[in-house]
């Protein structure tokens, strides 16, 4: 047996222990919060294969399932996950279309689009009964599996195979792969289908194509989209103007500012993502007291600062030498538990050394190490090693030792 088959076969064993009966058995809510902060995809395994009634319902299971199996894509077992999700079909579960559309999804969420395909095919053998459900979350996962030209394809296909019509949810997956695949017109298209076979055409559909037509940089089609959807009353809604504004949020503030007046005008709600990018954009005009007073009235305005915020700040912050100000901000990011991303961190902790904040910048090491998955924490602790700040600790643990060491008298 070769080394590589050997490795194959030692995890595929890995795996079949794993989903061997545990004896310690803890509740579906508490495996999805241990998945969450787990990045070992064994140990992940064990905690799915501990869960004593992951089998209550589908939805209960489906996303300790997606946990499980992100944490397996991320290590490249693909052929663990087919190991793993192939042995739910031994369950008595598998005739319910729910629970092997949740098979489908996951198999979308690691990338495995011709296995979700394969299994879709398998509904008849399996005595599982075809509708829109297993449809839809089929093309969900061509989608996730970034295979967009395959959609138009299995949408026209397989509702005349297999008896069905495509229903709103269908349509906007639909239009959503022409939109990801850079082709808001073909969109359009399936528009008028839509209004031909008297299928609801939604708002969320609306934005969609409103959003590929402002990514290719078709303003005036994009305004086109905007009227009709005024003109059928499918909205705007919040996301709608969120679509707008952010294709503005690099230019005048004043604009942007219009814009959530507008919404609030109209009745809508602006949320964080509205905020967000009224930050953002005082932020790329060098307006950073601005943009921080859009972040501390969040709270006022009835909105909650998210990852995307603390990230954004931090960066621009740190942009303008306000390293102490990103230092705070990073605190509150660390109680509020949305901590920015490595970069951002990094930048930030670049930044402390070098004005000399080296208590800040250790503190900030001792909560990356605590917060961060395995990989990130290596590179962490390289970074340390680059700015000095090992060598400083390990001086701290010396010191600390010493203490211990001398007598009282």
């Amino acid at each position: 047996m070769s080394s590589s088959a050997a490795l194959r076969h030692a995890r595929h064993l890995s795996t079949a222990a794993a989903l061997s009966a545990s004896s310690a058995t803890i509740s579906i809510s508490k495996a999805k919060s241990k998945l969450k902060a787990e990045h070992d995809p064994d140990k992940a395994l064990e905690i799915y294969s501990s869960v004593s009634d992951r089998y209550i319902s589908p939805l209960s299971s489906r996303y300790a399932q997606e946990y499980t199996v992100k944490r397996l894509a991320k290590s490249h077992r693909f052929s663990d996950i087919e190991s793993f999700l192939d042995s739910h079909k031994n369950s008595s579960q598998i005739t319910q279309e729910p629970f092997l559309s949740s098979i489908i999804r996951s198999y979308g969420v690691a990338g495995m689009f011709d296995h979700a395909l394969n299994i879709y095919h398998e509904m008849d053998d399996l005595g599982t009964p075809r509708s829109t459900i297993s449809f839809n979350v089929l093309l969900s996962a061509c989608v996730h599996s970034k295979q967009y030209d395959r959609v138009p394809h299995l949408f026209d296909e397989i509702p005349v195979k297999y008896g069905f019509l495509p229903e709103k949810v269908s349509y906007g997956i639909l239009i959503r792969s022409y939109c990801e695949n850079g082709s808001p017109e073909m969109a359009m298209e399936r528009l008028k289908e839509m209004e031909e076979k008297d299928v609801e055409i939604t708002t969320v559909t609306f934005t969609t194509i409103l959003h590929s037509f402002y990514k290719k940089g078709k303003i005036d089609e994009a305004k086109r989209v905007w009227n009709e959807m005024v003109i059928r009353g499918h909205g705007p809604d919040v996301g709608a103007y969120n679509v707008k504004i952010m294709n503005i949020q690099g230019g005048d503030p004043e604009g942007v500012k219009a814009l959530i007046e507008e919404m609030s005008d109209a009745g809508l709600k602006p949320d964080t993502i509205s905020y967000n990018y009224l930050m953002t954009c005082y932020c790329k005009n060098g307006l950073m007291d601005e943009a921080q007073k859009v972040y501390e009235d969040l709270g006022s305005k009835g909105c909650n600062p998210n990852a995307a915020t603390f990230r954004t700040l931090i960066f621009y912050l740190c942009k303008k030498g306000r390293f102490e100000t990103g230092y705070k901000v990073f605190k509150e990011s660390v109680r509020v538990h949305k901590i920015p991303d490595f970069s951002t961190l990094k930048y930030l902790v670049e930044g402390l050394v070098q004005r000399s904040k080296l208590k800040d910048a250790k503190g900030m090491g001792r909560t990356v190490k605590k917060k961060f998955p395995p990989n990130l924490v290596k590179a962490w602790t390289k970074l340390e090693e680059e700015l000095g700040l090992a060598k400083l600790e390990a001086g701290d643990k010396k010191i600390k030792d010493a203490r211990w060491r001398i007598p009282f008298i």
